[in-house]
């Protein structure tokens, strides 16, 4: 049941962009509450898979994978469309491939993407609900927000241009808070990462 809400995120997630890019304005009114499902979906999913004790590895990594896709491509979209910067996209690409490559090896080590984190600091910044659902929270609004405007400027010209130069700076806001903290989320992964690997190559070093 958890794999197919996580495959339903996935889903819907064609759906999104497909509004985006040919829907007509009315409809791209849509796309921001159908990001809330997409969401909410995520967190449905993990909470199912621990009431019917559904984890497993493929459900972790499926469910990470599902996670990834929907971040970068949604990024990549609005990029496309010119609604955020280009690079913006490229920043969470490159983020994206680093941490989740690490993640990966943790999991199929037995560990999960955020037990794997020893050190306190990453522990609080990577792990920590706190960050964790503050970073979705800010993702989460700046995405809905960039949907949100896409379709004012045709159905409301007048008030579009009125507010535009005010909905640019939150949506600059929104879209360098959601960089920095992917930033600083992602770093102390890799320093964890560098940091277990020179423990195992002692311990090695020391065997041999």
């Amino acid at each position: 049941m958890a794999n197919m809400i996580t495959l339903l995120r996935f889903l819907l997630l064609f759906l999104l962009m497909g509004i985006a890019y040919w829907g007509e304005p009315g409809l791209q009114l849509l796309d921001a509450p159908l990001l809330v499902l997409i969401i909410a979906l995520d967190g449905l999913d993990g909470y199912v898979a621990r009431l019917r004790h559904e984890t497993s590895v493929f459900g972790a990594i499926f469910d990470i994978a599902v996670d990834r896709v929907v971040e970068v491509v949604l990024w990549v979209m609005l990029g496309h469309l010119k609604l955020v910067p280009m690079w913006v996209a490229y920043v969470f690409i490159i983020r994206g491939a680093v941490v989740d490559s690490i993640r990966y090896s943790a999991v199929s080590r037995g560990e999960t993407p955020f037990g794997m984190m020893r050190m306190s600091l990453g522990r609080v910044l990577v792990a920590g609900r706190f960050m964790r659902g503050l970073y979705g929270t800010v993702k989460a609004v700046t995405f809905a927000w960039v949907l949100l405007l896409q379709p004012l400027p045709t159905m409301a010209p007048a008030l579009w241009e009125a507010w535009s130069a005010g909905a640019a700076m939150i949506t600059d806001a929104l879209v360098y808070a959601s960089v920095t903290l992917c930033i600083v989320r992602g770093v102390p992964v890799v320093l964890e990462f560098f940091a277990q690997n020179r423990v195992l190559s002692t311990m090695q070093a020391e065997v041999e």
